[in-house]
C-alpha cells in the first residue's frame, strides 16, 4: 500500500445543497472529483492542470448535472462509477467498478463499496480514513428510499453490514449538506441518528417509514 497525503476541498451548491469534493495527492498532483453537482466556473480556480478522473457515487441527475460540462473541459478525465448504470450512458472515458474494486489515483488508493438502496448504483469510495458516502448517508440520517427503483431493505444491508462495519472513527462525507454539520465520524453519527440504531432489519423499515410520516 502506499503512504499518501492528500486534500480535500468542499464544493457546496448544485439542486439541493450538493456536495462535489475535489482530492488532490499531494505527492503526486494528480486531482479528481466526487460527483459533478456544482458548475465547472465553481472548481476550475482550484485544478492546477489536469482533471485526472470524476468519481459518481449514483447517477441521480443532481449528482451528475455539470459531467457533461467537466469532461468538456478535461478530455483527458475519466468518469467512474457503478459497472451498471442507471441514468448515464457509457462512453470511451468511462470506467466502471465494482464491489471491493480498488482505484488508485496518483499515490492514493480507494476503495470501492457498492452500497444500493438509495439507488441501485449508488457506490462509496473509501479513501484512507474518509468515506464519500453519496446519498446513501448523511450527517443524522441515511438517504431516502421513496423514489424509483429504491429499496429500504437493501439501504439497511448497505448502512448497516458494509457502513457500519468499519471502524467508528471514519469520517464521512455526504452527497448533500443535511446535517448540522458537513461532516461526522461513524460513531458520531450512530449516536445522533435514531436510523442507525435499529435492533434489526425489521426495526430499521418502521424507523425509515416514522422518519417519512413525520420528515
Amino acid at each position: 500500500m502506499f503512504d499518501t497525503d492528500f486534500s480535500i476541498r468542499s464544493f457546496r451548491g448544485g439542486y439541493d445543497d450538493n456536495f462535489t469534493y475535489l482530492v488532490t495527492c499531494m505527492q503526486t498532483g494528480i486531482q479528481f472529483m466526487v460527483d459533478a453537482a456544482v458548475p465547472l466556473k465553481t472548481v476550475k480556480s482550484h485544478i492546477s492542470r489536469q482533471l485526472d478522473a470524476i468519481l459518481i457515487t449514483h447517477t441521480h441527475g443532481d449528482h451528475t448535472a455539470y459531467l457533461t460540462q467537466f469532461l468538456g473541459h478535461y478530455p483527458k478525465a475519466k468518469y467512474i462509477g457503478y459497472k451498471e448504470l442507471i441514468h448515464l450512458t457509457p462512453t470511451d472515458l468511462y470506467n466502471p467498478v465494482d464491489d471491493k474494486d480498488r482505484l488508485i489515483l496518483g499515490r492514493i488508493n480507494i476503495d470501492v463499496i457498492h452500497t444500493p438502496g438509495h439507488f441501485p448504483d449508488s457506490v462509496c469510495y473509501k479513501m484512507g480514513n474518509i468515506l464519500f458516502t453519496g446519498d446513501t448517508l448523511f450527517v443524522g440520517r441515511t438517504g431516502r428510499t421513496v423514489n424509483a427503483y429504491a429499496d429500504t431493505r437493501e439501504l439497511y444491508h448497505s448502512v448497516y453490514d458494509k457502513i457500519l462495519s468499519l471502524p467508528g472513527d471514519i469520517l464521512i462525507y455526504p452527497g448533500h449538506d443535511y446535517g448540522k454539520q458537513p461532516t461526522i465520524s461513524i460513531d458520531g453519527n450512530v449516536r445522533i441518528s435514531p436510523l442507525l440504531q435499529a435492533k434489526d432489519e425489521e426495526d430499521f423499515i418502521t424507523r425509515m417509514a416514522d422518519y417519512e410520516a413525520n420528515r
